[in-house]
């Protein structure tokens, strides 16, 4: 009689042991996603132009980040204006880094060739940044001012010359 007592009482630990190992997994397992208002995550990369930036290398200027492939069709959509955009604003304290998640070096280089993008770019082919901000949707933008926090996030393509946007960038300077 007391071996099945105890049986029950062992079982019964092993499940509510069981289910704390769920939970705690679970909210291990569960990705952040960065919003407006959030602190930016802190990256480190070294950009195609050799340079090791970080989060805090822009010197109190406004950062949008842009996170986007080529093999994305969107995010090609989107390149000229955000070009432009770097073009316009580039004078008023704003710089543009867009971090390319593609995998092969050859292909990406090829077009960036062909596309003369103009702002700073970068390769994170492990996805290591865009996963640190919960970036799964392509392309994805954030613009951090120089405290690091997130003030706005575009989720799939903008055009970067919408003279609403630019005014919505312009208030955050």
């Amino acid at each position: 009689m007391q071996s099945g007592k105890t049986d029950k009482i062992l079982r019964g630990a092993i499940c509510v042991l069981v289910l704390a190992l769920i939970a705690v997994t679970a909210t291990t397992l569960e990705q952040r996603i960065v919003v407006a208002g959030d602190a930016a995550p802190g990256f480190e990369i070294v950009a195609d132009n050799g340079k090791k930036i970080s989060l805090t290398s822009f010197g109190g200027r406004l950062l949008v980040l842009n996170f986007w492939a080529t093999w994305c069709p969107p995010c090609i959509q989107e390149l000229p204006s955000l070009n432009a955009f770097q073009d316009a604003l580039r004078g008023n304290g704003v710089v543009v880094l867009a971090v390319s998640l593609d995998k092969n070096e050859k292909t990406y280089k090829a077009f960036l060739d062909r596309a003369q993008v103009g702002f700073l770019t970068a390769r994170d082919p492990e996805a290591n940044i865009s996963s640190s901000y919960g970036t799964f949707k392509y392309p994805e933008t954030y613009v951090i001012n120089a405290r690091g926090e997130v003030l706005e996030k575009f989720v799939g393509p903008e055009n970067w010359l919408d003279p609403k946007l630019i005014e919505r960038i312009r208030k955050h300077l």
